[in-house]
């Protein structure tokens, strides 16, 4: 089961996996607010036969939190693993495993975390390793035992490969202590803080359309101009100092997976705010596109 706002990489991954153990995907609608509907999940759980639920907490665009914990409390009561994409969430807000009910956690460093490009981290629940054995295995997360055979560790080594960026993975960890130390409560309140600013003075432009849904949100701030195209807006606003990207809207489908290249009227421009931000640096974006 994967919900209608998962990362397009992540669908091409989950096609691969399907493909090779003859599964299905089966796509769950969002609820009024834009998040994933639980109650679709509820009955497509009781229905039976589910080999995973995935979800991504935050997706790339639309600027709300999708409720991890509620899906992670409905998988374990159906005994059904939980796979939660937390690259956008993490280093924004405050994440404990245990409440969110997740089997398998995956984060990167590049994003809100702040930490190198080309880090991530993966946890895993004890209870659930031996259920995996990773794509590929070398001498650091498998032993050989003669013969032809291999043991796959026992540890977290087995998620693991002998060569790695001892530079990136100091830096992924100075930047989680970073994260750690200002404390995720206090980062959450702020980043929320102004990106509700951010919205709240958006939504006052007349040419400007906020495009955010959900019922928790977080720092990521989506919007459109009437008139104008978001990859001009994004290279103009760059002219001035002020970064932002552009990214596609989920699938007005609710069959539809957020696969292939979008352009125009799909796509908006993106702005993620963080702690470091100013009220003053808000409204200097928005009074650009008075």
């Amino acid at each position: 089961l994967i919900g209608r706002t998962e990362y397009a990489g992540n669908v091409i991954a989950l096609r691969q996996l399907a493909r090779r153990n003859d599964l299905q995907i089966v796509v769950l609608d969002d609820d009024p607010h834009g998040q994933v509907d639980v109650e679709h999940l509820q009955r497509e759980l009781e229905r039976g036969n589910v080999a995973m639920v995935t979800l991504t907490h935050v997706p790339m665009a639309n600027g709300l939190v999708n409720p991890a914990a509620e899906v992670g409390r409905r998988c374990r009561a159906a005994g059904v693993m939980f796979v939660l994409d937390a690259c956008q969430s993490v280093g924004q807000m405050p994440l404990d495993v245990q409440s969110l009910g997740c089997d398998v956690l995956a984060g990167t460093g590049r994003k809100f975390l702040r930490g190198p490009r080309g880090t991530a981290f993966l946890y895993v629940r004890a209870s659930s390793w031996n259920g995996f054995e990773p794509a590929m295995l070398d001498g650091h997360s498998a032993i050989s035992t003669g013969a032809g055979g291999f043991e796959v560790r026992g540890d977290a080594r087995r998620f693991e490969t002998w060569e790695t960026s001892v530079a990136g993975r100091l830096g992924l960890g100075r930047a989680a202590d970073y994260a750690l130390a200002l404390g995720l409560d206090a980062v959450q309140e702020r980043v929320v803080g102004l990106a509700e600013q951010l919205r709240a003075e958006l939504a006052a432009v007349p040419a400007v359309t906020v495009h955010d849904r959900g019922i928790t949100r977080c720092g990521i701030v989506t919007f459109s101009v009437k008139g104008s195209d978001p990859l001009n807006i994004r290279t103009r606003l760059a002219d001035q100092g002020i970064n932002v990207s552009v990214a596609p809207l989920p699938f007005a489908q609710a069959g539809s997976l957020p696969i292939g290249t979008r352009q125009g009227e799909d796509m908006v421009v993106r702005a993620s705010v963080h702690y470091y931000n100013t009220e003053s640096e808000i409204q200097r974006l928005v009074g650009f596109l008075r």
